[in-house]
């Protein structure tokens, strides 16, 4: 047995064909018909959905319209605030930036002037080498006349004429260096020297050659000893000659107080 087709009773024949025209009738009023009310009911269900989808998508776009005029003011206070804080943490980080770089730069600043004293020191005390524009002054004394005052006042000329190191040899000479006679030469600080002694000296070339020949200075006291002088100005003279440190035995240093 089908679904379109009667089922089979006991009925008489002449009840069978009623039977028939029912269950057709029953069957046709559950199929779909395009009745005007149908087709109604079908067009106010697609606008109904239309409604609601636009209503969705101007929700979330215009989301603050909808609002209610102190949730507004709330949510534009907490905004405000917001806004607040976070220029006050861009105040102070600037300003630890400003500070941080300050005393990145002062540290700095210090570290190069200490380097610049220290190597200043370094050339005053003879512990560092040095070289620059200055003279070569070498002095002859075959007769060993040449005495150890002599050279001392060549070097404090040196010295007057703004030499700001010398070098005797191969002894840098500094603040204690000493002079004395020794054999064959001259003693300076311990350290044997032979003529023809050559002396480096660090300074303006031109004032410092004309020092040593000024009118019975050190080139006319030298020739009046049986010696002689030859003075070459230069671009670069180098002083390598090094001087080791001692700690003094009795001299200590003065405490100061910061004021």
């Amino acid at each position: 047995m089908t679904g379109t087709e009667p089922p089979v009773t006991d009925a008489s024949p002449d009840e069978q064909p009623e039977t028939s025209r029912a269950w057709r009738r029953l069957l046709r009023a559950g199929s779909p018909r395009a009745t005007r009310a149908n087709l109604l009911a079908m067009v106010l269900a697609g606008a109904l959905g239309f409604a609601i989808i636009t209503q969705v998508r101007q929700t979330s776009i215009e989301g603050l319209d909808t609002l209610r005029e102190d949730e507004l003011v709330r949510i534009f206070a907490g905004v405000d605030q917001d806004g607040e804080q976070l220029a006050d943490e861009i105040r102070g980080l600037e300003s630890s930036l400003l500070r941080l770089q300050s005393q990145t730069t002062s540290e700095a600043e210090a570290q190069r002037a200490a380097r610049e004293r220290l190597d200043s020191l370094g050339i005053l005390a003879g512990t560092a080498p040095a070289k620059g524009s200055g003279i070569v002054l070498t002095i002859g004394d075959p007769d060993l006349k040449v005495d150890p005052t002599l050279v001392l006042d060549t070097v404090q000329e040196l010295r007057a004429a703004g030499a700001e190191a010398i070098q005797i040899g191969d002894v840098r000479v500094v603040a204690s260096t000493w002079f004395a006679e020794a054999e064959g030469g001259l003693s300076v600080s311990g350290t044997t020297v032979r003529p023809p002694y050559v002396i480096r000296a660090i300074g303006d070339g031109s004032g410092l050659a004309g020092a040593m020949e000024i009118p019975g200075g050190v080139t006319a006291s030298v020739r009046r000893a049986g010696g002689s002088t030859d003075i070459q100005v230069r671009e670069e003279v180098e002083v390598d000659a090094l001087l080791t440190l001692r700690p003094p035995q009795y001299a200590r240093p003065v405490p100061t107080t910061t004021p």
